[in-house]
């Protein structure tokens, strides 16, 4: 298949049509985040990342990736199942 598109998905590069998923991700780890009564730095310590990251994800000023087991890792500290992350806020 020498004429196939070639998966990007593996570079790590943020898709034009996937912006808003990760703003609306982003909005959900802040929204748990304060539900849960932590600060950005209890976090980022109990998810094994740095504050700066979580910032800069709730901030929303560029969308950044996260891997799955960053992911994982904030629901954890969130005591909340990943699937939270994706549902409609209240």
């Amino acid at each position: 298949m020498a004429n196939a598109p070639k998966d990007r998905s593996k570079t790590g590069t943020i898709h034009f049509e996937n912006v808003d998923s990760y703003l609306d991700l982003y909005a959900h780890i802040k929204y748990y985040r304060q539900k849960a009564g932590l600060n950005q730095e209890e976090l980022a310590h109990r998810a094994n990342i740095s504050r700066s990251f979580l910032s800069s994800l709730e901030s929303r000023s560029r969308v950044r990736g996260l891997t799955m087991e960053t992911l994982f890792n904030l629901c954890r500290a969130l005591d909340i199942p990943p699937l939270k992350l994706f549902e409609p806020l209240p």
